[in-house]
């Protein structure tokens, strides 16, 4: 590949704004990436900044939904836990506390497979 601002010069990398080929003497370096000299630099380092704050972002969300996995799962297992214990004293009341325990058991798997999506 050549660069594609001079056509005659092999290229060295691609910029990382418009993909496009460039030498030593076209590119810069911004923020450990190519960009195009004087024209794309600003661009770039902009998206790398992005770039930044949503890796950020993500750590953030996994952590939240491993914060609501835990809590669920928690609550979830005491009342199926309390349901199961009270199921000959309060009969269909007791039912009703062991399915509300398996929803919130369900939501908090629910919250571990999206948080898998973070790593």
């Amino acid at each position: 590949m050549n660069c594609f601002y001079h056509p005659t010069t092999p290229a060295v990398g691609l910029c990382k704004h418009c993909q496009r080929g460039l030498c030593s003497e076209c590119a810069a370096v911004v923020d450990d990436v190519l960009a195009c000299k004087n024209r794309h630099e600003e661009g770039v380092h902009k998206l790398e900044i992005l770039t930044a704050r949503n890796l950020l972002q993500s750590e953030r969300v996994r952590s939240v939904y491993m914060k609501n996995f835990s809590f669920y799962g928690l609550v979830g297992v005491a009342f199926v836990g309390f349901g199961w214990w009270q199921l000959d004293f309060l009969g269909l009341q007791a039912a009703l506390f062991m399915a509300l325990g398996v929803f919130l058991l369900y939501a908090a798997l629910t919250n571990y497979l999206e948080a898998k999506k973070y790593k």
